[in-house]
Parts: C-alpha cells; sequence; structure tokens
C-alpha cells in the first residue's frame, strides 16, 4: 500500500481520484496468474482473459500525439481482439488528444457510461443516519462472507452470473489477509444480504467500489451505509481523502456524505466480434 496522500490541492486529488482505479486493477493483476498489466508513459492497459464482462479488461489512461491517435487506438484494439475479449477505454483528465471520445467512436467503440470523478476529506464526512431496522454492515473477511457479498453485487447491479461471480473469484484468489489492500462489505437486512461494497487503499487514498443495493431495499439509506463503513475503517488507518466514480444515480448520495466532484470520465465498451 501506498504512502497516504496528505496533499489536499485539487491538483493532487484530480491526480488520486484517477490512478487509484489505477493500482487496483494493477493490484489485481499482480495476484492473478491469468492477468497481464502494462503501464507505459503513453499507455496503460491490462488483460485477464475474461469475457465475462468488459471491466475485465480495460484501457484506464492514454495520452497519444494527435497525429499518431488513430494507429495507437487500432494497435491497442489489435491487443483485446487477439484475446477475443470484449474491453472498456476510460477517457480521464490526463487522456489526450482532448477529443480522443470522438476518435474512439470513430474506431467503433460506443459509450457505455459517463461518471464523476469524486473525492472527499474523511475527517468532514457528513453522517446518514436513516437506515431501516435490522440492517446491519459487516465485513467479508472469510469465504462464507464473501458468498453473501457476490450475491449481493450480483442482484445490486443486476449483472449476468458469470460477470459477477468473475469478481468474486478474483477476490476469493486474493485472499482476506489484512496486508492485502482490499476490505469487502456486506449489508445485511434481517440477515439477507442486500447491499455491497469494497475498499482498496492504493494511490494514497481509500478508494470506493461497488456500492450496489438490491432493487427491493434502495432509497432507505442503505447506499450510504455502504460508503460509509470503509470510509470509516480507512479513516481508523489514518487515510484523509476517500475517492470514487459515481453514477449519475450515486452523485447526489456521495455529495451529501461530502464528496465534492472533480471531473467527468468517460467509458467507451468495445465487443470483440468474430468478423473482425
Amino acid at each position: 500500500m501506498s504512502a497516504v496522500l496528505a496533499d489536499a490541492s485539487v491538483a493532487a486529488l484530480v491526480a488520486a481520484i484517477e490512478n487509484n482505479p489505477v493500482e487496483y486493477w494493477r493490484t489485481c493483476c499482480d495476484y492473478l496468474p491469468d492477468a497481464e498489466f502494462h503501464d507505459e508513459q503513453e499507455l496503460t492497459w491490462f488483460a485477464t482473459n475474461i469475457a465475462a464482462a468488459p471491466w475485465f479488461n480495460q484501457v484506464m489512461l492514454a495520452r497519444f500525439a494527435r497525429e499518431q491517435v488513430d494507429a495507437r487506438i487500432d494497435e491497442t484494439l489489435a491487443l483485446f481482439e487477439a484475446r477475443s475479449v470484449p474491453m472498456l477505454w476510460s477517457v480521464t483528465p490526463s487522456a489526450s488528444p482532448p477529443d480522443l471520445g470522438r476518435h474512439l467512436a470513430a474506431h467503433g467503440l460506443s459509450l457505455s457510461s459517463t461518471m464523476a470523478g469524486m473525492a472527499v476529506d474523511l475527517g468532514a464526512l457528513s453522517e446518514e443516519s436513516s437506515i431501516p431496522p435490522g440492517f446491519t454492515v459487516e465485513r467479508a473477511a472469510d469465504v462464507g462472507m464473501l458468498e453473501q457479498w457476490a450475491e449481493a453485487y450480483i442482484n445490486g447491479f443486476e449483472m449476468e452470473e458469470p460477470a459477477g461471480r468473475g469478481m468474486y473469484e478474483r477476490y476469493l484468489h486474493i485472499g482476506f489477509a489484512d496486508e492485502v489492500p482490499f476490505r469487502h462489505y456486506v449489508g445485511l437486512l434481517r440477515g439477507e444480504p442486500v447491499a455491497s461494497s469494497t475498499l482498496f487503499l492504493g494511490a494514497g487514498v481509500a478508494g470506493i467500489f461497488h456500492v450496489g443495493t438490491v432493487p427491493a431495499a434502495r432509497r432507505q439509506g442503505i447506499g450510504a451505509a455502504m460508503t460509509l463503513a470503509p470510509l470509516r475503517e480507512a479513516a481508523t488507518m489514518e487515510y484523509r481523502v476517500g475517492v470514487l466514480y459515481a453514477s449519475a444515480m450515486g452523485t447526489n448520495v456521495y455529495r451529501r456524505l461530502g464528496f465534492q466532484e472533480y471531473f467527468t470520465v468517460t467509458q467507451y465498451e468495445w465487443q470483440h466480434r468474430e468478423d473482425h
């Protein structure tokens, strides 16, 4: 785990929001024998050869010279075509050229999502107390609890079983040791798993991932509780800043907790086709 970020300047926070997901996947790839991670000045990407969902294979940072951008996109897509896997390409503040998204669309990638890059001072978190009776948040620190986390994660994001199980299997492989920079949390409502979240400690900050709630339990403050629990744990480890990428549905929840928006990240999706 990297040294805790002490610089609260806008530039430092933007860099931390951008770099925490990069470190998240770099760390995942370190633990997984089937993964490949490449980090160069112009291009950062990883591949796991898992075709269940595009987020298992991504371009995370790309800084191309304008005169080379189309050729470099073709070269990069060929890496994933060779593996017959779908992929995501993130366009963040450090991406270049500035109209990289337009070039990606011209190469057949489709806009997948637009998210807000957000950060919060862990010493100034706003508390949300409105949660339903019988709801608790527990750390998933063994196989049984991680199974419950996976159930809540899959149902909360309403995803296909193979994609959700893919994340579960990778976290199971990484394990639960205290030195591992991952912590997983499951929300239980009257004993039933209804919500998930994950904490990743990297790039000097506390990154929040996988905040999801099953449809029947939404709009009761559970998402906020699933965000606060890992952030509170990070604060006990002397982390000062929490970061995340927020969907449109979650942005207002995070703002109420004290998060501020620093930039927008767009993700483009590419699907492998046999006729490529």
